[in-house]
């Protein structure tokens, strides 16, 4: 195993905020800069496919998938699972930024991220059952299956993906930020008594 020094832990810690918030900001901004997108009828996918959002929404995924990879050194010290389904999650990010939609490998990849980070959130929830935050985590994974299900069902705004997408993608961030065992907002679960790593 790996060992990191204090300040590469802080390093890697800040890497998985800051992936989280590299993706999520630049997947805003599309859909505000996009003169098409629509919350009901389109799927966040479409604002990689052509300008004026291609560019942006395809960068943004992809930076932010490879910097917070690194998130997952840390993570692995509480769990090689968690660690494990989180790199799948982040990788499977950065690409779907560099398969586009229409792209062959597109939608085994976002199957992937998304299936991935449920995973990732689940396995560390039901590891830190007897903590706040462990059941949080859970929760929000449950809410994001819950989220594709009712999508399934016909409850919905309209035919579009991105409401369950950008759900998902959002409880996958605060989980990394606020909620996993090195998150950088650990400090709000007091109570916890998983270590801090």
């Amino acid at each position: 195993m790996i060992r990191l020094s204090p300040r590469s832990r802080r390093v890697a810690r800040a890497l998985g905020a800051l992936g989280s918030l590299v993706a999520l900001v630049g997947v805003t901004l599309a859909t505000v800069v996009s003169p098409t997108f629509s919350w009901a009828g389109s799927a966040l996918s479409d604002l990689g496919v052509r300008p004026p959002t291609a560019l942006l929404f395809n960068a943004s995924l992809a930076l932010g998938g490879a910097v917070a990879l690194g998130y997952a050194l840390v993570l692995r010290r509480h769990s090689g699972v968690v660690a494990a389904c989180y790199a799948v999650a982040v990788a499977s990010m950065g690409l779907v930024g560099v398969f586009p939609a229409g792209a062959a490998l597109h939608f085994p990849v976002a199957v992937s991220f998304f299936l991935s980070l449920t995973a990732a959130m689940a396995a560390d929830g039901l590891l830190r059952l007897d903590t706040a935050s462990g059941r949080l985590a859970l929760t929000l994974s449950a809410a994001h299956v819950a989220s594709w299900g009712l999508w399934l069902r016909g409850v919905r705004l309209g035919p579009g993906l991105a409401v369950p997408e950008f759900a998902g993608a959002v409880a996958f961030a605060a989980w990394v930020v606020g909620l996993s065992p090195p998150a950088p907002l650990r400090s709000l679960w007091n109570s916890d008594t998983s270590p801090q790593v």
